[in-house]
């Protein structure tokens, strides 16, 4: 299994992801960009793009904020994803770079790439489908599902496989049901599942330690996690194949 950070250049900037394949496995196979939470590219992201490689996968974990920074509080992170967030075409510029690097490795077929978000990061493929972008499918684990992004049939060209927190007070009700008539009026072939009593970040072991600490409202379902995680595996394997 090959496990490695993996730098590439956006406007001169520094850009410092993390990729992950079986190097024993012959011949492209599917890509899985990995888009992190808003803390930044962590130790836990890298550990889903292992799991993935060794699904046969190439993922790749990508870095949006650049030399794979890493927030300490909420209110950093907060700064860190509204500083790229907020600047016009910044979140796609460096989405499609990374996507460009994955295509390029050798272990890829570009035909077959996907995109997998936690948080921030789900919000981030979501839209990225959103704009048309050739991606076969999204995984969202408890993504921000709203968006600013107008769609009509046809913009998104692959399927959708969303998991919500039942009890996630960042995703009301009303967002997941704005986002289930978006999909619906645009021919979206999409899946939603909710978990009864999950918080927000319930697939990250870690969200119940940062939840207590600073007092936000975050926490890790074990059960949710798990289920979330073989139906992502099953949505891939139906996807391509």
């Amino acid at each position: 299994m090959k496990s490695e950070a993996l730098e590439y250049t956006i406007d001169g900037q520094r850009y410092i992801g993390h990729i992950a394949y079986d190097d024993s496995q012959g011949g492209p196979r599917p890509g899985i960009i990995l888009v992190h939470e808003w803390w930044g590219l962590n130790d836990f992201v890298r550990e889903q793009a292992e799991k993935l490689a060794a699904e046969g996968y190439t993922a790749f974990a990508i870095d949006m904020y650049g030399d794979a920074r890493q927030a300490e509080s909420p209110d950093e992170a907060k700064s860190m994803m509204l500083a790229v967030k907020d600047a016009p075409g910044e979140l796609e510029k460096r989405y499609r770079a990374a996507l460009e690097v994955l295509k390029s490795h050798d272990s890829v077929d570009p035909e077959r790439i996907a995109s997998q978000g936690y948080c921030f990061g789900g919000a981030v493929s979501l839209n990225m489908a959103r704009l048309g972008l050739d991606l076969k499918g999204v995984v969202s684990f408890h993504g921000n599902l709203g968006t600013e992004i107008a769609i009509r049939p046809g913009d998104i060209r692959g399927h959708l496989q969303i998991y919500a927190g039942g009890a996630d007070a960042m995703i009301p009700p009303s967002q997941v049901a704005a986002f289930v008539e978006e999909m619906q009026e645009a021919g979206v072939r999409f899946d939603l599942i909710s978990y009864p009593g999950a918080q927000h970040g319930f697939t990250n072991p870690g969200a119940t330690a940062k939840g207590r600490k600073f007092g936000f409202p975050v926490g890790y379902d074990a059960d949710a996690a798990q289920d979330a995680w073989e139906g992502a595996l099953a949505f891939y394997r139906r996807l391509f194949g």
